[in-house]
């Protein structure tokens, strides 16, 4: 069975009307999914470039399309009661049909937890914050009136009514921490992130072989887990276009390396797809970087996905 591709749109940046004109030429190229980061401060170019909050865009944007699901990379959990999230993606869930996919992680940027008055905490606290929340969001969308009392956050007699349209609305477990995250992920997850933008073919196999010990533990079946790698993407006609765009887009960035992602002709992207669905790979989230969005879209679109 090919994979799922969704599509990342950066909400920093471009005003509005252009995230949502991007956003419906998504839905028009039939991709899966549209994707957007949970940040609060700006990420490429200066903490303080405009950037939209991630929630309120993601239900605008919902209200423009029909068809098109969509996700987070990755809602921070401290940022928001687990509760109250739950009860948010239920609630967006019945207005869009059914569309909704629901990602959390620990978070780990410091300066945004720091900015708005967030406990950063340790490791381990962060860790056991997502554990949690997966478990409230579970029970909110599963039980009619659930409690729990954890060392972070309890529910008493809460009621999410009404519940997802979904049967099973998808819960992704985002990070790829080996001893705690991924398996919370076997525990709760329906769908997983190791890692956005980074990584190669045998390092996203290494941890699916953790998460399958897990699952075991667990007594999970790991085929009800849909694993994704988001991949910056710079695709062109040519090799030497591509490479060039890419070396363009990384000139005086540290926050990633130079050759990671998908880079290169439909050709070769698609040779390096294969590679990484072997890996256990069932969805990729693409972030086209390459100045060129719309052509880059549809390139991506009509030559790699049309020839899988």
């Amino acid at each position: 069975m090919n994979p799922d591709f969704g599509v990342f749109i950066p909400p920093e940046g471009p005003p509005y009307k252009e995230i949502k004109r991007m956003t419906q030429l998504t839905e028009e190229l039939d991709y899966h999914s549209i994707w957007l980061s949970d940040h609060l401060h700006g990420m490429y170019e200066n903490q303080g470039a405009p950037r939209y909050e991630c929630w309120t865009l993601g239900t605008a944007l919902a209200a423009t399309t029909k068809r098109v699901k969509f996700g987070q990379l990755t809602m921070a959990v401290p940022f928001r009661n687990p509760a109250l999230t739950a009860k948010m993606a239920a609630t967006l869930d019945n207005i869009t049909d059914g569309r909704v996919i629901l990602s959390i992680g620990a978070g780990w940027h410091t300066d945004e937890f720091k900015g708005y008055g967030y406990d950063y905490g340790s490791t381990g606290s962060r860790s056991t914050r997502l554990e949690e929340a997966a478990k409230i969001i579970r029970l909110l969308w599963n039980e009619e009136k659930p409690s729990y009392k954890g060392k972070y956050y309890s529910i008493d007699g809460a009621y999410c009514s009404p519940k997802p349209v979904q049967n099973l609305m998808p819960l992704m477990i985002a990070g790829d921490g080996e001893k705690r995250t991924l398996r919370t992920a076997a525990r709760y997850g329906d769908m997983t992130n190791y890692a956005a933008w980074t990584g190669t073919p045998d390092k996203f196999r290494a941890k699916t072989e953790i998460l399958l010990k897990h699952c075991e533990n667990e007594n999970r079946d790991p085929d009800e887990i849909t694993k994704t790698w988001a991949a910056f993407v710079f695709i062109d006609e040519s090799m030497e276009k591509a490479t060039e765009k890419m070396k363009k887009r990384y000139e005086g960035i540290t926050w990633t390396q130079p050759g990671k992602g998908l880079v290169g002709t439909p050709e070769s992207i698609r040779q390096d797809i294969y590679k990484y669905i072997d890996a256990g790979t069932n969805m990729f989230i693409l972030s086209f970087l390459g100045g060129e969005w719309d052509k880059e879209a549809n390139l991506f679109k009509e030559e790699v996905i049309t020839n899988l």
